[in-house]
């Protein structure tokens, strides 16, 4: 096990630490950017990887380590090593998410960085340099968008603006259907959470198989802003375990969660 002092001074250090890290990696990213760059496929061929995403990596591994070289390290693209199920503290990281996005040229792709402590996240940090929008947060502060405070809001009335897919839709229970305004296609898992996070969405349903990199940072973020990102149990979730992968999870402001989830409750299996 890693020694780590758990104390908000530690998260708020951490917490400036991933920012700059997260940073100079999107610059990163961004110099590749609309100049396109080398695909390669993998997960047999369901994933897209670029020299972008790599180059990303890079940039916060060497950074990152070298400050807290007693971290772990969890990312979608350094090979697993389960050396990081011995430590209290892991970076989990998504250098680019949204690589699909990424590639087709369009804006909404963010670096994703969390500090996860004790299977939750204490600092997360997402950048999306082509928008030039941080969102912040650690494990005591409030969540934080260009410098400024946001809330996850539930909204009185009728609508509730969801972002999901359209055969997703017909899975959910029909009685809270009826109220669904379905947003567009959001690319980036991460930046998706985060428009809950500030407000201009109330919420999303995530398909099962998501893994930590696309969570962690972004369930902080918006847990810090007044929402919350549940499974089907209504449970939060756990980070840092040996399978990485999720089930189907709800997000939303903590009032309308509990709504969202009995509605989803459909999507078992699915």
């Amino acid at each position: 096990m890693n020694a780590v002092r758990p104390s908000p001074e530690q998260w708020t250090s951490d917490l400036e630490l991933i920012t700059v890290a997260a940073k100079a990696a999107g610059e990163k990213a961004l110099s590749y950017f609309r100049k396109d760059p080398d695909v390669q496929w993998k997960n047999e061929g369901r994933s897209p990887v670029t020299e972008a995403d790599y180059a990303a990596n890079d940039v916060l591994k060497e950074k990152l380590l070298t400050a807290r070289p007693n971290y772990g390290w969890l990312s979608e693209e350094t090979d697993d090593d389960n050396a990081r199920l011995g430590c209290d503290t892991v970076f989990v990281v998504d250098p680019i998410d949204g690589t699909r996005a990424f590639i087709a040229g369009k804006d909404v792709w963010c670096v994703s960085v969390a500090v996860v402590h004790l299977g939750r996240p204490v600092a997360g940090v997402l950048f999306a340099p082509a928008l030039e929008e941080l969102f912040q947060a650690s494990a005591t502060g409030p969540a934080i968008k260009n410098g400024a405070a946001i809330e996850a809001k539930a909204r009185n009335g009728t609508e509730v603006r969801i972002a999901l897919a359209e055969d997703t839709v017909k899975l959910l229970e029909p009685t809270y259907r009826t109220s669904v305004s379905r947003t567009p296609h959001v690319p980036s898992l991460a930046y998706r959470i985060a428009m809950i996070a500030d407000g201009r969405i109330d919420g999303t349903v995530v398909k099962k198989n998501s893994h930590d990199w696309d969570l962690a940072a972004a369930d902080l973020i918006l847990q810090r802003a007044g929402g919350g990102l549940f499974n089907l149990d209504g449970q939060p979730l756990s980070y840092n375990r040996p399978n990485v992968s999720h089930t189907v999870l709800c997000a939303a402001a903590m009032p309308a969660l509990p709504a969202l989830i009995a509605a989803a409750q459909g999507l078992e299996g699915h």
